[in-house]
């Protein structure tokens, strides 16, 4: 069996051929988790009793965005599974559109049995936190909408190109990804929402396994199409700025909820997308 994408540093050491979209399926097999099925009663607790209200705010902020991102996700990756030109790249996106409804799932569940927020209905829910949206993050999104209809009309290369680059490397690896990062360490550290917190780990084994296919898938269209490089980089021109728009919390949010800064967010982002885009081949200063 081919190796596994486990960070971006094994992905850089590897030969072209190393990894293959079966291992990457396989990995997905073993890292199966139910959303179902944690318990949310100590989480719910502590929500009442140990957040100050200010601070419960500050982290409903943070969880809206992801909540709705998730859904959105999982919403619009049909599209990518039709145009992916390889069975096995289809199998594998697959399995991450499971994983993005199981994710959306989590969130609802939290949203409703520890926040009190919606019916228990993933309609209500999402109504209920759309006023949290900011305007940098509907603008990524809406894009992802419009992506979405773009590649079911042209299933081209370079149109996947763009895709690939606006799901995995703009939302999944520059905007989830630090949330994911300073969530966990943060409610780590306090040792608060402990179902929360095993379901935000969880997520994040998915999404690197995610952004593992999209700096390959990515990679290998580069080495077979050089000109593919300018979509990436196009497609990162117009939406970074909006990135970094999202990755600012309102005032008091990131010490409340993140233990970390906006400053904090943006120089987490960076660093994973330079060193991603180092491995696609499309370095950041290309840009």
């Amino acid at each position: 069996m081919a190796s596994a994408i486990t960070s971006d540093a094994d992905v850089a050491a590897l030969p072209a051929d190393a990894i293959s979209y079966e291992d990457l399926y396989a990995r997905w097999e073993r890292g199966n988790w139910c959303a179902t099925e944690l318990d949310f009663t100590e989480d719910a607790r502590q929500w009442r009793e140990d957040f100050t209200e200010f601070e419960r705010q500050a982290a409903l902020w943070n969880y809206c965005l992801f909540f709705w991102g998730e859904d959105a996700v999982a919403d619009n990756l049909s599209p990518y599974i039709d145009a992916a030109p390889r069975e096995e790249q289809k199998y594998f996106l697959t399995t991450q559109q499971v994983d993005e409804a199981r994710h959306a799932v989590f969130f609802k569940r939290f949203m409703q049995e520890v926040c009190g927020i919606g019916d228990g209905s993933m309609s209500s829910g999402l109504t209920a936190i759309k006023p949290q949206l900011t305007s940098g993050f509907r603008k990524i999104f809406d894009r992802l909408d419009r992506m979405a209809d773009e590649l079911r009309a042209d299933r081209s290369p370079a149109q996947l190109a763009a895709a690939v680059t606006l799901y995995h490397i703009v939302i999944e690896a520059s905007l989830a990804q630090p949330g994911q990062h300073f969530i966990c360490s943060y409610l780590e550290e306090r040792d608060q929402l402990p179902a929360f917190r095993q379901g935000m780990e969880n997520i994040a084994a998915d999404e690197q396994r995610h952004i593992g296919y999209g700096v390959w898938f990515l990679r290998e269209a580069l080495a077979t199409d050089e000109a593919l490089g300018d979509v990436v980089r196009q497609t990162l021109r117009e939406l970074l700025p909006a990135v970094a728009e999202s990755l600012t919390p309102p005032a008091g949010a990131e010490a409340s909820a993140l233990g970390a800064s906006a400053d904090d967010l943006r120089g987490f982002a960076l660093d994973g997308l330079t060193r991603r885009l180092k491995i696609i081949g499309v370095p950041l200063d290309t840009l």
